[in-house]
């Protein structure tokens, strides 16, 4: 049995013969199965350099989205410090202005 072609004459034969038509038919599944391995086995291999370049891209995406989202961070937490500084300056204003009038 080298080729396919041979494959189909044998389980013929085979299932002509009463006695052994379970385990024909439990050799044509197994072989069925075996092709349908093989096929799934090379499409994989086919797409498998399309899929990894997507998940390439999808992992440099997410990168970049975590970079801008700590980038954000940092500003807003630099806005939050400037405004802290300012609200401080306009208080010690305050408080000198206020000890000028009461003098």
């Amino acid at each position: 049995m080298e080729t396919v072609q041979e494959l189909i004459p044998l389980a013929k034969e085979l299932m002509a013969q009463k006695r052994k038509g379970k385990l024909v038919k439990l050799y044509v599944l197994g072989s069925v199965l075996a092709l349908l391995g093989v096929v799934l086995g090379l499409m994989e291999t086919v797409c498998s350099p399309f899929t990894a370049a997507s998940r390439l891209r999808d992992e440099e995406a997410a990168v970049a989205e975590l970079q801008a989202a700590r980038e954000r961070q940092a500003l807003q937490k630099q806005a939050l410090q400037d405004k802290g500084k300012q609200h401080d300056t306009i208080l010690c204003g305050r408080a000198l202005s206020n000890r000028q009038h009461a003098s």
